[in-house]
């Protein structure tokens, strides 16, 4: 296999795993209540930019610190190579989306409390907007992170 495929495939895979592990620990932190809506931190329910900068869901004090912290999980690379490049930065970027939108997924498939039958507009209330069975941001994040995979994966220099 040549080798950019290669990294391309174990790249994703291995965000996905990164995923599964965080589903994991989210599902011990929430239980059944997604969103951290039980969780004892803060919460913001409604704001405009809320609306347009986070899919109309609620911020919380849990939110605020993990994204952040998930987003430098993905950026220590370029700390410990001190390297860094547009194109490694798209990959970080789509890494990220990747992460994110796994992260959910699983977290509703393997949580006891929910599972295949509850991914739902109404069981996954805090997910405002839905297409064709997916929250939309799966939809625009998947197709955002294909676009930057391939660039930061094409053969150009």
């Amino acid at each position: 296999m040549p080798e950019r495929p290669r990294a391309a495939w174990l790249t994703i895979a291995y965000v996905i795993v990164m995923a599964f592990f965080f589903a994991q620990v989210e599902i011990q932190i929430e239980g059944g209540a997604g969103w951290a809506t039980s969780l004892p931190t803060w919460r913001i329910e409604q704001h405009w930019l809320l609306d347009l900068f986070w899919g109309g869901r609620a911020m919380s004090g849990y939110h605020a610190w993990m994204f952040p912290f998930i987003a430098m999980i993905f950026h220590l690379p370029f700390f410990f190579a001190h390297v860094w490049s547009w194109r490694l930065q798209t990959r970080a970027v789509a890494c990220i989306m990747q992460f994110w939108i796994m992260e959910d997924f699983l977290w509703f498939l393997l949580n006891p409390a929910f599972g295949w039958q509850r991914f739902n507009a109404v069981d996954g209330f805090w997910h405002k907007h839905w297409l064709w069975g997916a929250p939309i941001d799966y939809w625009t994040f998947s197709a955002l992170a294909v676009g930057l995979y391939y660039f930061s994966f094409s053969s150009r220099r």
